[in-house]
């Protein structure tokens, strides 16, 4: 099954929705390329879904304008949209069987019986389900089952995909076989797609860019990439990834952690508090001395936690600021961590010094 040229852009301008006095999407804007995979992220409650389901045409905007390849659609209703979707529980039908579900959409829109036929033979072998068009839902797996809802989603050769959630009910290691075979499938078939997820790994491993969520608006929006090495908010900072923040105060652009100046390539012109994010990884012992463009600061070693390829340390750096640092179970490294308790200094690099916005 072709879909090449299928690929449209989406422009997303002003959507607003509310449920009595509580605002669920914010006057939204948001821009998706054709062929694009972009992941919504966030939280539950952060509007994510509720999105997904005005795109469908499933939920109708108090405000706004959707436009598909330049054409306004936000009147039009689900069926007319030529928009495929996956939803979290599948929503197969369980009384047909795997050819029956995914031929659905085709009688529906009266495609006739030998193209049908074409259509469900193509979508099986696309999603690797060869032979098994005769089978009732009850019998596949988790698994296969998602695969018969992505066919049943694609068989119509739709312009834009939306999927909400569809891996949640996964166990881990079936979830993130499934990520790389999304991943996989998207590529070859160059569809412009918008996933829901509030899984961050799996947002990263699937998205060339990921909204991030929160409170109904889209806090950042970027390539996975960049999120991680330059989030601009507390929220982004710490719902992608793990990270630590260590209060500054800002005094003619440059951060100060108690009486310490702290280096980073970051630049603000505003004064008052910011927070400094570091990743885990990025937080080092520190030898004698220090060198331009690396901060050490003084702390004390807490507990250090096992984690099976890597260990975790606990480093509480005054005024109940505590970093943790993270490595691998390499035999030097863990023969020269200090003891619990022990005086330490720790560096890290100015260019792994990140300021956020506070709050």
């Amino acid at each position: 099954m072709s879909t090449l040229g299928a690929a449209l852009p989406i422009r997303i301008r002003g959507i607003e929705k509310k449920y009595g006095p509580v605002t669920i999407l914010q006057r939204l804007d948001l821009d998706v390329a054709a062929g694009e995979f972009l992941t919504l992220l966030g939280p539950s409650g952060s509007g994510k879904t509720t999105l997904l389901m005005i795109l469908a045409g499933f939920v109708r905007p108090d405000a706004g304008s959707i436009k598909i390849g330049g054409d306004e659609i936000i009147a039009a209703p689900p069926h007319r949209r030529n928009i495929g979707m996956v939803f979290q529980n599948y929503a197969l039908f369980p009384h047909m069987s795997v050819s029956q579900n995914i031929a659905f959409p085709l009688r529906q829109r009266r495609v006739p019986a030998a193209d049908i036929v074409r259509r469900v033979t193509s979508a099986l072998e696309m999603v690797r389900l060869n032979g098994y068009g005769e089978r009732r839902i009850n019998q596949l797996s988790g698994g296969q089952r998602q695969r018969v809802a992505l066919a049943r989603a694609m068989v119509f050769e739709p312009r834009i995909v939306l999927m909400d959630e569809p891996l949640s009910a996964l166990d881990k290691g079936l979830r993130e076989h499934m990520q790389l075979e999304l991943r996989d499938l998207h590529r070859s078939l160059g569809m412009t797609t918008i996933y829901v997820t509030h899984d961050q790994r799996e947002a990263i491993t699937m998205s060339d860019r990921i909204a991030v969520m929160n409170g109904g608006a889209i806090e950042q929006i970027d390539r996975p990439e960049a999120l991680y090495a330059h989030p601009r908010t507390h929220f982004v900072a710490s719902f992608i990834g793990e990270s630590s923040f260590i209060p500054v105060d800002i005094r003619d652009g440059v951060p100060w952690f108690r009486d310490a100046k702290l280096q980073t390539t970051a630049r603000t012109s505003s004064s008052g508090r910011y927070l400094m994010s570091v990743r885990p990884e990025k937080v080092r012992l520190a030898a004698a001395g220090g060198d331009d463009g690396i901060n050490i600061l003084a702390g004390v070693m807490g507990d250090v936690i096992y984690q099976g390829d890597s260990f975790a340390c606990s480093i509480d750096i005054g005024d109940g600021v505590k970093l943790t640092m993270r490595d691998y179970c390499r035999e030097d490294t863990m023969a020269r961590l200090p003891a619990r308790g022990e005086s330490i200094r720790v560096s890290i690099a100015a260019s792994d010094a990140i300021l956020v916005e506070a709050g």
